[in-house]
């Protein structure tokens, strides 16, 4: 950042090289404040535009591809890969490291969320760390640069990105992601919500509180409390937006659910869930889901997943918790309620999406 008592710096973006893969370049122009007219001008490469990227895997050499090659072809080209393997049987790791990734091993006994991202985080020689699924991969090809760039301003902590499903997700997950990433940026949001399959952090505040290690689940949100709590920033990018692939059984959805209430209860010990509440919100959502699934025209499609879902989720959710409402009114809305949403809504860009395969 540039500072100076008697000066404004104006920032305008400079064009892309053909390659469209170098590093964003600002054009500073510096104006006295008695003196309108341009007295300097220079161009300076943002710091923040280079970074490491930590990956969590486990077996998944389906889709780890997809984001590494959605790598390759970002407009910040300066990026250190990590891969955190916790004990893959299948090619996930020869696939990282065909694309020149940094390969950190934790035995699947000894993993949890927080410390395999604690290890990744610690082996990152960058100052901004992206951390990403492996099941994702990027729509634009400026997303990292789309997620950096809050960092200019020195009280961001944490930037995360905007989500959507993959074309064969279950209707009611791509019901979440919508209620859950909305098409607004907020660069200053007043809840803690965030979420770990696509975002970045500095690993400066990392070293003063590295992420818990203990919990079975959102480590994120417990990393982004304490840093709201220290005064930082939590800022919402749209435009960093990646799709997210999850193929659960009914199973997985309720073990998913379980451990992030039972994380969230750690983190906040007044929560409440309560019999009720379960039934209200599964036939809520439920409801919800088939009446959008209808509009969509994907009702019979849709149906059967719709219902064991959303039992699934709430289920999960009430287990874990066992009497939870999630603290303030923000977070148990940004969770759990339901939200009206039409098709038409979802915002396009100017930008031309990734082609992959």
């Amino acid at each position: 950042m540039i500072r100076g008592t008697d000066d404004r710096v104006c920032f305008s973006r400079l064009p892309r090289t053909e390659a469209g893969l170098q590093p964003v370049r600002y054009s500073v122009e510096y104006y006295n404040t008695e003196q309108l007219p341009k007295i300097q001008t220079s161009t300076y490469v943002i710091s923040i535009m280079n970074c490491s990227i930590v990956i969590r895997a486990y077996n998944e050499e389906k889709y780890i591809g997809r984001l590494l090659e959605g790598l390759k072809q970002q407009t910040v080209n300066d990026v250190e890969i990590i891969l955190v393997d916790s004990g893959s049987t299948d090619s996930t790791v020869a696939i990282a490291e065909s694309h020149g990734a940094k390969v950190v091993h934790i035995p699947s006994a000894e993993f949890t969320f927080g410390r395999s991202l604690n290890l990744g985080v610690r082996s990152a020689s960058r100052e901004f760390i992206v951390i990403a699924s492996a099941h994702v991969y990027p729509v634009y090809p400026d997303w990292l640069e789309a997620l950096l760039k809050p960092f200019q301003d020195e009280k961001i902590a944490l930037a995360y990105g905007k989500q959507r499903g993959y074309k064969n997700s279950k209707y009611s997950e791509h019901q979440i992601f919508h209620q859950w990433y909305p098409d607004t940026s907020i660069l200053d949001q007043a809840t803690a919500f965030c979420n770990n399959a696509n975002a970045a952090i500095r690993k400066s505040l990392w070293e003063q509180h590295p992420y818990d290690e203990t919990l079975t689940g959102l480590e994120d949100l417990e990393w982004s409390k304490w840093a709201k709590e220290q005064g930082y920033k939590i800022a919402y990018i749209a435009e960093a937006e990646i799709v997210h692939i999850h193929n659960e059984t009914p199973k997985g959805v309720y073990n998913r659910y379980r451990r992030e209430a039972m994380a969230l209860r750690r983190m906040y010990p007044e929560a409440h869930f309560n019999f009720y509440d379960f039934i209200r919100l599964t036939v809520t959502n439920i409801f919800s889901d088939l009446w959008h699934a209808a509009l969509d025209g994907v009702l019979i499609k849709s149906f059967a997943s719709i219902v064991w879902f959303r039992f699934a989720q709430f289920h999960g959710t009430r287990m874990g918790h066992r009497e939870t409402s999630l603290v303030t009114p923000q977070l148990r809305e940004t969770f759990y309620y339901a939200r009206e949403r039409k098709k038409q809504d979802e915002q396009k860009r100017d930008v031309e999406p990734i082609r992959y395969d």
